[in-house]
């Protein structure tokens, strides 16, 4: 692994677990410190997690941890509920084994990254899951919509989301694959539902105060 590609991965899990809370300013100068490596390396950093939606950098104020609002938060689960449980029927109808077997390999990806305490991958895992899942139903526009959502859900999570957020707790994604396999489009429909309103409902909408990081200390060696 690059150097670059450890920081990056670094600075997405404090994010993600919290360690880095939505809205912290992230200084090149002081991040460069604790890394050990050139500021350049640090910015590099920074923008491809600003291209993720994970940083904001602003024109003279530099980078920042980004903070979706509640609004948001729930507007995009919302969404969420209004379409994946309808993408279902059409789904089933190009599901075969070939594609329960793919799905069921990423399931094992999701639970050894739980079972790792790998939050970040657990959160990514998901969204693939079931953005992949939408791409399946043969909308491509619906399934270009669910993608977005999925990646900005990511982003809900790391800012406002537990570990109950993911994994077991909002339901294990083999039940579904379970459903699927067995051509029961109602009871995989209402699992989607329930599935996304515990997302919704786990979700701690409670702003947090920025903290005075000690950058030195997360990620000094």
């Amino acid at each position: 692994m690059s150097n670059d590609e450890n920081i990056y991965r670094q600075m997405l899990n404090a994010i993600v677990e919290h360690q880095l809370p939505p809205g912290a300013r992230l200084p090149e100068d002081r991040l460069s410190e604790a890394f050990g490596v050139s500021r350049t390396g640090i910015r590099k950093v920074l923008q491809r997690l600003a291209l993720e939606h994970f940083v904001v950098i602003e024109k003279n104020k530099g980078a920042q941890v980004n903070h979706p609002s509640k609004a948001e938060a729930l507007e995009v689960l919302d969404s969420r509920l209004l379409i994946e449980p309808q993408l279902i029927p059409d789904l089933l109808t190009h599901w075969n084994a070939e594609h329960s077997e793919r799905f069921r390999i990423m399931v094992t990806e999701e639970k050894h990254a739980e079972e790792s305490n790998q939050l970040a991958d657990s959160i990514q895992l998901t969204a693939r899951f079931h953005y992949e899942l939408a791409t399946l139903a043969g909308n491509k526009v619906l399934a270009n919509f669910v993608q977005q959502l999925c990646y900005r859900s990511s982003l809900i999570l790391a800012a406002y989301g537990t570990r109950g957020s993911v994994g077991c707790e909002c339901g294990d994604h083999s039940e579904l694959l379970d459903l699927l396999d067995q051509g029961h489009a109602d009871k995989a429909q209402h699992w989607m539902s329930h599935h996304l309103k515990h997302i919704k409902s786990s979700l701690i909408l409670d702003s947090k105060p920025e903290e005075n990081i000690d950058f030195q200390k997360l990620f000094g060696r």
